[in-house]
């Protein structure tokens, strides 16, 4: 008996296909246009991971839209609260299409607000996943704020050090990667702003 592998396609790239089709762009039109090759949006069609922050935000770019569109549920245009006793979805991206990035759970502070310019979320970072860590780097700023544990942030040649408390700011078109410091995990703010 052959058993078949179900596949369940997640919502950034339903989001991502429907957008395409909708628009009659081709999978070469969107890797030329996003400057991500033809390989890599194939993977992001098949895969069921959300690609990495830094595609994501290539193929809002080349698609006419905010990152938000890819990460939204539904849409409320006055003041959104998220309480903490909410049961928030975690996103898992995916640093490189073949690397895995699940040492970072992405919980989005603003999934309903329509009309956003900065994203932000609350980002748990596991220490020691397995898997080569890939830098990324996209257009737009980011700012992070340590909540607990300590995190190193590799920016450029450079790495720093960020205990509970510290926080730092970079334009994120330069490389960089975010990991646990220690055997501890950490939890971090993350507000990331990307030109429309």
């Amino acid at each position: 008996m052959t058993s078949k592998l179900i596949y369940k396609m997640n919502p950034v790239t339903k989001k991502i296909k429907t957008l395409c089709t909708d628009r009659g762009i081709s999978i070469s039109e969107l890797a030329e246009s996003s400057g991500l090759t033809e390989e890599q949006i194939n993977l992001i069609y098949s895969s069921d991971k959300i690609p990495s922050l830094a595609s994501l935000i290539k193929i809002s770019r080349a698609l006419g839209v905010r990152l938000g569109t890819f990460l939204d549920d539904s849409e409320y245009f006055g003041p959104v609260i998220n309480r903490g006793t909410d049961n928030q979805k975690a996103a898992t991206f995916t640093s490189q299409l073949s690397t895995d990035n699940s040492h970072m759970d992405f919980y989005s502070l603003a999934a309903r607000k329509a009309g956003r310019a900065m994203e932000p979320f609350l980002i748990d970072i596991v220490p020691g996943k397995n898997g080569e860590k890939v830098p990324s780097s996209h257009e737009g700023e980011e700012f992070i704020y340590v909540m607990n544990g300590s995190i190193k942030v590799n920016y450029g040649a450079e790495t720093h050090l960020l205990n509970k408390g510290d926080s730092i700011y970079y334009d994120s078109i330069v490389d960089h990667l975010i990991t646990a410091a220690t055997s501890e995990p950490a939890q971090i703010l993350a507000v990331v702003y990307s030109p429309f």
